[in-house]
């Protein structure tokens, strides 16, 4: 059993918020503490999530005089689309709702995205709370403000900024959490360390097999903490991605791509940030060869398994689809690179040839 953590502040201009390391059993009084009152509630959960956890939470809830709707959508990433977008919304409006009745996001990333684009546009806004059950939303997407559905141009093309009034996120919840979903959560914490915490890294160095296993529950705890604050210390600085906040995408421009000309759900959304970080290790390293350990954070990275063969994608159509990334601008193609362990930027200016061979690293 994982033991109760320090909440996390996230501070923002408007509207600030909390992440809280409790158990959902808790949830009512958070929800109280937030000036939400017993009402109706809407819970969004995919089918595996509710398999294990949508029986507690409805009967929490009930106890505590609120009347929730649930609603199951498919997992996967292929549920953030437009489609399962407009059913939820049409669910929700026959539900009968008003701005005053809180959305809860049960699940992982596929849930949360969606579930806080729905809030973000239903009735101009909704008041969303975040109950993250897999390790990459709990250490990334629930916190920070991002909503999205995916387009078949690229993924994430269609979405708004919009923060939850809280957060609860309840550790336990990963016993369930199956392994391939433990470790492509685990290349979310790896780039929180490698772009902004040294100390971070230094732990997943020391304790790398055990924590990929899951098996030290102690360093386990403390890693999802720092992997906590680190994003919602990025987020505080930059809500909108104007400047800082551009870091945490490292990784992310091969790695949508990855997702994108895979088929959504052939790799993991970590799995893909896993390769997409190692092509970023070596364009990194190719300008800071002197301040940059590669080795040793290629060693990291790569305790990240993925499935099949990665260099059987097609480059050209991994090319193709990086045009098409939000970071872009003026028609550049933009990265993420590590100045050494802890500090990054976002840089462009790459010609084909270098970043097929950033490519071909990553896949050795």
């Amino acid at each position: 059993m994982f033991l109760l953590l320090m909440s996390v502040h996230v501070s923002l201009d408007e509207r600030s918020y909390d992440v809280h390391f409790q158990s959902l059993s808790t949830l009512p009084e958070l929800l109280s503490d937030v000036g939400l009152r017993a009402g109706p509630c809407v819970v969004v959960t995919d089918e595996n999530v509710a398999a294990h956890y949508r029986t507690p939470l409805h009967t929490t809830l009930e106890d505590a005089g609120w009347a929730p709707q649930v609603y199951v959508v498919p997992p996967g990433e292929s549920t953030k689309s437009a489609t399962h977008l407009h059913h939820l919304y049409d669910a929700i409006l026959d539900a009968g709702i008003d701005r005053e009745t809180p959305l809860l996001a049960l699940g992982g990333g596929v849930v949360g995205d969606l579930a806080g684009f729905a809030a973000a546009t239903l009735l101009r806004g909704l008041p969303l709370v975040h109950l993250p059950t897999s390790l990459i939303a709990q250490v990334d997407s629930s916190i920070g403000g991002k909503t999205a559905i995916n387009h078949p141009t690229g993924k994430n093309l269609i979405g708004a900024f919009y923060q939850p009034d809280v957060v609860c996120t309840d550790v336990q919840t990963l016993d369930t959490l199956p392994q391939r979903e433990w470790t492509s959560g685990m290349a979310e914490v790896i780039k929180h360390a490698c772009i902004a915490d040294p100390s971070l890294f230094e732990t997943l160095d020391a304790h790398l097999v055990p924590v990929m296993n899951r098996q030290d529950r102690g360093v386990m705890q403390g890693v999802i903490r720092n992997a906590v604050q680190v994003k919602a210390e990025v987020v505080s600085d930059d809500e909108r991605e104007a400047g800082r906040r551009a870091i945490l995408n490292f990784g992310h421009t091969f790695g949508h791509a990855v997702e994108s000309v895979a088929g959504y759900g052939t790799f993991t959304h970590g799995e893909a940030v896993a390769l997409g970080m190692r092509a970023g290790l070596y364009l990194s390293h190719r300008a800071h060869p002197e301040s940059l350990d590669r080795e040793r954070i290629d060693h990291v990275i790569n305790a990240v398994p993925w499935p099949g063969t990665p260099s059987e994608l097609p480059f050209a159509a991994l090319y193709e689809a990086m045009q098409h990334d939000k970071k872009n601008r003026g028609g550049e193609v933009r990265f993420v690179l590590l100045r050494e362990l802890g500090h990054a930027y976002v840089t462009g200016g790459f010609s084909r040839d270098t970043l097929r061979r950033a490519w071909d690293f990553a896949c050795t």
